[in-house]
């Protein structure tokens, strides 16, 4: 294992052999693992390592990350003291701790770990953006055509905006790791358009966005990445099929459709009776989109997807309207979404 992980392992090793309660265990439980824990740190540095070093370093990491959780899950702690039903009528404050994650947040952390083990790291971006950034530099000059695609909500027009998809973010990577090279990076996040809501759309809502950028990336990449997602997601046996579809920012362009997981192809009003659902859009990075990065596409290629992260999420939990996970009526247990 490299040398500066196995002295991190170590020392935490010893920090859980020393932990006492239930509530020690939680704190180095959120230290290591964390939204801004120790392992997402290091994996966000991966891009840091000498290329030749990344595939070891990789594999250590994973190491480090699984050898942690067992070494969590298997400490015997004290636990702490129950409520009381006394103690619970003491106070409006006494009640105890209930719920889970948000489902869009569950599939989301899925696609992370599944990017992870392929060695991508997790990036992000503002969500308030330049016209530049949100569309320039995806190959969508002014008076575009495209541009009419998407109702863009401007918070002063014509500069800044919200956000209308996460290849915005892709924008922001290009330019600030174009010396870093190669990448692989994935990032979920919220966009913005004024959109009329209805079971299947919705003003907000969120995407999944991921980009490599290597020597000698091919559609046949691209099409083997999200086959992974959709079999770790929905099983071996998901039927999926993949369009001719154009994106200004990726030539030539794909559309992932699954089959609808209502009506299972028959038709119904989730799929507009069509019987297969778009789940986002993907294809082989444009040259001019890398040019306006500082990338040379002589040398250098890529894929970018953006999948709706809402409408995995519905099929992944058999959630039959958006409207559900953006209101306040999710008070089930998970499987029962």
């Amino acid at each position: 294992m490299n040398q500066n992980l196995g002295t991190i392992k170590n020392q935490y090793i010893s920090k859980i052999a020393d932990l006492k309660t239930d509530k020690e265990l939680e704190t180095l439980r959120i230290e290591l693992f964390g939204r801004n824990g120790l392992i997402n740190d290091l994996f966000s540095k991966i891009k840091e390592v000498a290329p030749e070093d990344k595939k070891q370093y990789g594999t250590d990491l994973n190491q480090l990350k699984t050898d942690l959780e067992q070494s969590l899950l298997s400490k015997n702690v004290q636990k702490s003291e129950k409520l009381t039903s006394e103690k619970l009528t003491s106070t409006i404050f006494g009640l105890p701790k209930i719920g889970h994650l948000h489902p869009i947040t569950q599939t989301e952390r899925e696609l992370n770990e599944v990017f992870r083990k392929l060695g991508f790291s997790i990036y992000n971006s503002p969500e308030i953006v330049t016209d530049e950034f949100n569309f320039t530099r995806l190959n969508v000059p002014k008076d575009h055509p495209a541009r009419d695609m998407q109702d863009s909500i401007y918070i002063k027009e014509p500069e800044y905006l919200l956000r209308t998809q996460t290849s915005t973010i892709e924008s922001y990577l290009l330019k600030n790791e174009n010396k870093n090279l190669p990448i692989r990076a994935a990032f979920p996040g919220s966009v913005y358009r004024n959109e009329k809501v209805n079971h299947s759309n919705h003003f907000v809502f969120h995407q999944y966005q991921a980009v490599v950028i290597d020597k000698g990336i091919t559609m046949k990449d691209l099409i083997g990445t999200m086959d992974l997602m959709f079999k770790t997601l929905y099983g071996p046996n998901v039927v999926v099929r993949y369009r001719c579809k154009y994106y200004p920012e990726v030539e030539p362009g794909v559309g992932p459709d699954m089959q609808c997981f209502k009506c299972h192809g028959v038709g119904c009003n989730l799929c507009k009776y069509a019987g297969w659902i778009e789940m986002g859009g993907s294809g082989m990075i444009h040259p001019n989109v890398l040019k306006m990065a500082g990338i040379d596409s002589k040398v250098w290629s890529g894929f970018a997807f953006g999948m709706g992260l809402d409408r995995w999420t519905m099929a992944q939990k058999n959630i039959k309207d958006i409207r559900t996970l953006m209101g306040g009526n999710l008070a089930y247990k998970p499987n029962e979404l």
